[in-house]
């Protein structure tokens, strides 16, 4: 259980380091992007 909490709190602060979910949204999204391009170029 307390694994479970420090987990969750871990998950929390690294979330916020991103300062929002927006941007996680777009790193993910320009890692897509690249992912489709090296997929266009094969």
């Amino acid at each position: 259980m307390t694994k479970t909490i420090l987990a969750l709190f871990a998950a929390a602060f690294t979330l916020t380091a991103c300062n929002t979910m927006e941007g996680v949204g777009k790193d993910l999204s320009k890692a897509g992007e690249k992912i489709e391009e090296a997929a266009k170029k094969k």
